[in-house]
């Protein structure tokens, strides 16, 4: 079964790789600032 995200969930925890090289959470931000989660498609496809 898939789990999908509704319009006010709150965004499950993950990390990614900065350009500075490091490792940034979101869980380093959550509660101490406001972050603003943009999501797109792949480039170059329909959408």
């Amino acid at each position: 079964m898939e789990s999908y995200l509704k319009v006010g969930d709150a965004a499950p925890d993950f990390s990614l790789a900065a350009t500075t090289k490091e490792t940034i959470a979101l869980s380093d931000y959550r509660g101490k600032r406001k972050v603003v989660l943009a999501f797109y498609g792949m480039d170059f496809t329909p959408g």
